[in-house]
């Protein structure tokens, strides 16, 4: 699958050294549901294209195609690894530039560094009208040297919260695909959080340290503002395998006040129906949101406060009404009672359902140490303690997805 070339423009390794180029190719890939073919590349997708094609929003298309859990995976003997990506940045008018994204490096599934791109394009966002603006850029290349000279499993975790395009691999040995490993395969869905919202890396999103504590490969569906019970994202999950599947709702129906507890309550048995198709007897877990104080009893819409986007300071605020509960808006408690009343239901019949509060994940007493910084999303610390609390009750002994672990 390789062949020997002379050094890419661009590349920063020697001139002498004698590099092997490999295509990058589903083989080479793990997290992802579809993948594109581009002018320069491929494009990892982590939602299907038949789900892509149902609703043509460009809030969704950027989060399916963040590459939150997707990693370039192969075998081989070589010393200094490339990757020529052309990456899409998020930032925000008015405010300062937002940090690169973050690629980490595992060996023989231990760290094994980490390293920027450079270049790319910039979506640039105005948080006041929602208006957006694309900037091209050119493609970088990231870079990693001094690795072990011996046959090893090589893994390139991308950023999860920039769109990225990849180019070309090249080594300095021959690359092979790494089989699969038989281990159990972990299938999640969530919202912002669960796509990484502020973590330090793309392997410290709780999820993937979750996955890495509990042993299991992970397919991570978290897609940011974007975990509303769509049934293209239940499909989804319903034609992805899997071994151990969940489930996290709440945040975003309420922060972006999408719909009433009429609605909610069919829409919650619908969703889980459909993931029940493919996954008749998989173990099911289903958990609710983590503590956010301005949404417990307030509901949505969340709007921002930008008056200090200046200094790169973006908070939110609950701007519905707690009054309207009575009409059936939602909050997070009202969330929190209904999946809990609903799993109860279900479970009668289906005794691999399971429910997980997320205030035992994130509750009061976290949030006096560890507020969230936009009053929305953990920060990284925070990302650490969710993924290990996670890894502790879900995978742990007796936990509700450790029966295949």
């Amino acid at each position: 699958m390789s062949s020997p070339h002379d050094p890419a423009p661009g590349s920063t390794s020697p001139g002498t050294t004698e590099w092997i180029t490999t295509p990058v190719t589903a083989g080479l890939l793990r997290g992802v549901l579809d993948l594109e073919q581009t002018e320069l590349g491929v494009l990892p997708h982590r939602l299907p294209a038949r789900a892509r094609a149902q609703f043509p929003d460009g809030q969704l298309a950027m989060a399916e195609a963040q590459p939150s859990g997707v990693r370039v995976v192969f075998r081989t003997r070589a010393t200094v690894v490339e990757l020529d990506t052309l990456r899409t940045k998020m930032a925000y008018r008015g405010a300062p530039p937002r940090p690169d994204g973050v690629y980490d490096l595992l060996v023989d599934g231990r760290p094994a560094g980490q390293t920027e791109a450079t270049g790319g394009n910039v979506l640039l966002v105005d948080m006041a009208t929602g208006a957006t603006e694309a900037q091209a850029g050119p493609v970088g290349t990231i870079r990693f040297a001094g690795l072990p000279d011996r046959l090893k499993d090589v893994e390139i975790w991308l950023p999860w919260n920039e769109i990225t395009q990849l180019i070309t691999l090249r080594t300095d040995a021959p690359v092979e695909d790494v089989p699969e490993s038989g281990r159990t395969v972990w299938l999640h869905h969530g919202s912002s959080i669960s796509h990484g919202s502020d973590a330090a890396s793309p392997t410290t999103t709780w999820p993937a340290l979750a996955a890495s504590l509990g042993g299991v490969e992970l397919i991570n569906l978290g897609l940011s503002g974007n975990a509303l019970l769509d049934p293209f994202t239940a499909r989804a999950l319903r034609d992805t395998p899997a071994d151990l599947i969940s489930v996290k709702i709440g945040i975003n129906l309420v922060n972006r006040d999408l719909m009433r507890l009429r609605a909610f309550t069919p829409a919650v048995h619908g969703f889980l129906d459909t993931v029940r198709e493919g996954h008749p007897t998989a173990p099911l877990l289903v958990v609710s949101p983590i503590l956010c104080p301005i949404h417990e009893d307030t509901p949505g819409p969340s709007a921002p406060d930008l008056s200090n986007i200046g200094e790169g300071k973006l908070r939110f605020v609950a701007a519905g009404d707690p009054a309207e509960r009575s009409a059936g808006k939602l909050t997070l408690n009202v969330v929190r009672d209904e999946l809990a009343r609903i799993v109860k239901q279900r479970a009668a019949d289906d005794p691999n359902l399971h429910y997980l509060d997320g205030r035992d994940l994130y509750g009061d007493t976290d949030f006096a140490e560890l507020p969230l910084p936009d009053q929305l999303h953990p920060d990284a610390a925070t990302h650490l303690r969710i993924g290990e609390r996670f890894a502790a009750l879900a995978f742990g002994s007796g936990g509700p997805l450790s029966d295949r672990v």
